[in-house]
């Protein structure tokens, strides 16, 4: 572990060059096993695959245009990586009659990950703008491997819980991608480029729930875990691959870069009112999806997880709108995306009443709060970077937070509902949730 030390702290520039796959390295040789000879030999190919993949020299400019292919790999590592914080929502009832605990205990798992994941956007995200984003990167990863492998071993519920936390903190990449394709497109084409990468993370968020449903079915909830830790080696490597040095805009210490969040959050009234508006639609979306697995398992469907997996394709509709929305932002403006995305997602909370008991009713739910939920979060996200380019990161961080303690929110408020009142306690939390958003875009004339 000393020469693991020793090679973080060389001056060395292409030192994370080895940093990512020599830790796997080691920590495989220090572990040890019966199986050790296999995963030495696994480990040292790849930190060998990765010390000759990771040599790009390409420098992006600001406004000077983001080539093709970094574009599309921030989009489709940033579908992937966001999977980890949804993996759990269709396996949530094999868990629980795995582990024998309730569903309000088995719920925490999503919300302890959502936590996880605004604490990451709130202390992790901002260093982008003082250290290499690459580093950060690459450290996140490592500990993503390690917090997935803990999860997929666990033997009770609180081991979980706290392995969920630390896997929802580490997997904020995407939100460290997205700043990267606002900063360095040219300026007519931020909005599409900024809607490409938001369209690979939903396109993740929905392949997660399906594709957990259908591991959890046929191979368990647990393998579902281990393969997402070898999906986090291979993103480690492809990203460390193709995304370049990035120089940081930011001169200072990290307290300092801390207490500029306070002068942004003064500075921009423009940027609260974007956050908080999102946040709450936003913990309407989760609260409808946080408790999908509980309705979807009890009469009439009684359905399986893969089934509840598959419900995640009705939100493709969501991600195919997401570029769209990006497109034409300007165009129609902010505070009209968000009047339709309000209203929406209220129509979509209409049809999961009326149809509670139908799978159509369902099915077209999902469909139409996907769609409400782009409108809302890409116009609000694509706004707030017009505000400070320079501080791209710090405003990305203050903006996600919020939508993702929004997201927190949401999903325990439905759990809780769930527990007193059944499904008709998470529509009523969507519909409050959803109104406070309406309202505030209403009386803010932004």
């Amino acid at each position: 572990m000393k020469l693991l030390v020793s090679l973080k702290e060389t001056k060395n520039p292409n030192w994370q060059n080895i940093y990512f796959p020599f830790t796997i390295f080691i920590l495989s040789i220090e572990c040890g096993s019966a199986q050790s000879s296999l995963k030495t030999v696994f480990s040292l190919a790849s930190a060998l695959a990765f010390h000759y993949l990771c040599r790009m020299k390409t420098e992006l400019k600001e406004n000077g245009g983001l080539p093709a292919h970094i574009l599309w790999t921030l989009a489709i590592v940033a579908g992937v990586s966001v999977a980890n914080l949804y993996y759990n929502q269709p396996l949530l009832n094999m868990i629980r009659h795995e582990l024998g605990v309730s569903e309000f205990e088995t719920n925490l798992i999503a919300m302890v990950t959502q936590i996880g994941y605004a604490l990451g956007l709130l202390f992790i995200v901002p260093l982008g703008d003082l250290y290499q984003r690459k580093r950060i990167i690459l450290t996140s990863f490592s500990i993503l491997i390690v917090s997935l492998l803990v999860i997929a071993m666990a033997p009770n519920i609180h081991v979980i819980l706290c392995a969920s936390l630390l896997t929802g903190i580490c997997s904020v990449m995407p939100q460290i991608f997205i700043p990267i394709a606002s900063q360095f497109s040219r300026p007519e084409n931020k909005g599409r480029n900024v809607g490409i990468v938001v369209s690979g993370l939903l396109t993740g968020i929905l392949a997660s729930r399906v594709v957990s449903g259908f591991i959890g079915e046929l191979f368990g909830w647990r393998e579902m875990y281990y393969i997402a830790a070898g999906m986090m080696l291979i993103c480690g490597m492809v990203v460390m691959r193709v995304l370049p040095d990035i120089r940081p805009n930011f001169q200072g210490k990290y307290s300092d870069l801390m207490k500029s969040l306070l002068s942004l959050l003064k500075q921009y009234p423009e940027l609260r009112i974007f956050s908080v508006r999102a946040a709450l639609a936003f913990g309407s979306f989760l609260a409808m999806w946080s408790c999908l697995a509980f309705k979807m398992g009890s009469a009439p469907f009684y359905a399986d997880s893969h089934i509840i997996g598959m419900l995640g394709l009705c939100g493709i509709a969501g991600a195919l709108s997401a570029s769209l929305v990006g497109k034409y932002v300007r165009k129609v403006g902010v505070r009209r995306f968000n009047f339709i995305g309000c209203g929406l997602i209220l129509s979509a909370w209409l049809l999961l009443f009326i149809g509670e008991n139908s799978y159509w009713g369902i099915v077209a739910g999902i469909i139409i709060i996907d769609i409400g939920m782009q409108c809302i979060q890409l116009s609000n996200q694509t706004r707030i970077f017009e505000l400070c380019p320079s501080a791209s990161n710090r405003i990305n961080t203050i903006f996600m937070t919020t939508y993702f303690i929004g997201a927190s929110t949401g999903t325990f408020l439905a759990g809780t509902f769930w527990q007193a009142f059944g499904w008709h306690g998470v529509i009523g939390t969507g519909v409050a949730l959803t109104t406070g958003s309406l309202l505030i875009t209403f009386f803010s004339k932004r």
